[in-house]
């Protein structure tokens, strides 16, 4: 337990209070330098490594999540170098982030409100690269008791459902564990800028002011995570004599 505490002490100066438990936000988590080589890595990889879905594309790094489990590859060398920086906070448990999703968002698009489940270790962490975005985190839709037995869904809107933002700056990182990992929806509008508004929970650590308009450019996500369920293969060579 004390190696863990120690880990996250590097991140205890980030928390953000006005938030459910636990977002860190740290700002400047890589230079731009950094910021510029990691692009370059993303935009030469093979593009078989690219998966084009409804409002952006990706790509997977390390294997594909399953509930049966993971077959693991090794990731990259500009990718592992995050992998063990972000692992030695002490994030996973001691384990080390074996899966990375790179997400790529033009502006006007996002990703609707989701969870992202079990398959992973309940911690997650993203360095932004190339713009800002907003995260928009929502309640569950509710349900209420009726008589004894039987549930019924409250009707809500995404608007109602909707508390708190986070403003998510280009060289940051951004960690979310408990429950704002496991309680919580996280989304992000298909709009080309943004208004900053008291919803905002880190404002106070952005460089952006309340009533400000943020327009969006191409932003690609590095979001770093640990599958715990890893399937071991063993590949038999046969050889020639």
């Amino acid at each position: 337990m004390e190696e863990r505490r120690s880990g996250f002490d590097v991140l205890e100066p980030f928390r953000i209070t006005q938030a459910p438990p636990t977002v860190f936000y740290f700002p400047n988590f890589i230079t731009e330098s950094e910021e510029a080589l990691l692009l370059q890595q993303v935009y030469t990889a093979p593009k078989p490594k690219w998966v084009h879905l409804s409002g952006r594309r990706l790509q997977n790094w390390g294997g594909l999540p399953h509930p049966r489990g993971m077959v693991a590859e090794s990731l990259p060398d500009w990718l592992q170098k995050y992998a063990l920086k972000i692992s030695s906070f002490g994030l996973f448990d001691g384990k080390v982030a074996n899966h990375v999703l790179v997400n790529e968002y033009c502006p006007g698009e996002g990703i609707m409100p989701h969870e992202d489940g079990p398959l992973y270790f309940p911690t997650v962490t993203t360095i932004s690269l190339g713009s800002h975005t907003m995260l928009d985190f929502y309640h569950p839709v509710s349900k209420e008791q009726e008589g004894d037995s039987e549930q019924v869904t409250k009707p809500q809107t995404e608007e109602e459902r909707h508390f708190l933002s986070l403003l998510v700056e280009p060289r940051s990182l951004l960690v979310l564990r408990e429950d704002m990992y496991e309680k919580y929806l996280h989304g992000i509008k298909n709009v080309s800028s943004d208004v900053i508004s008291e919803k905002v929970a880190n404002i106070a650590c952005c460089s952006a002011k309340p009533g400000e308009t943020l327009n969006r450019e191409t932003r690609v996500s590095l979001t770093i995570r640990h599958v715990p369920k890893v399937l071991k293969t063993t590949i038999i060579l046969g050889r020639r004599k």
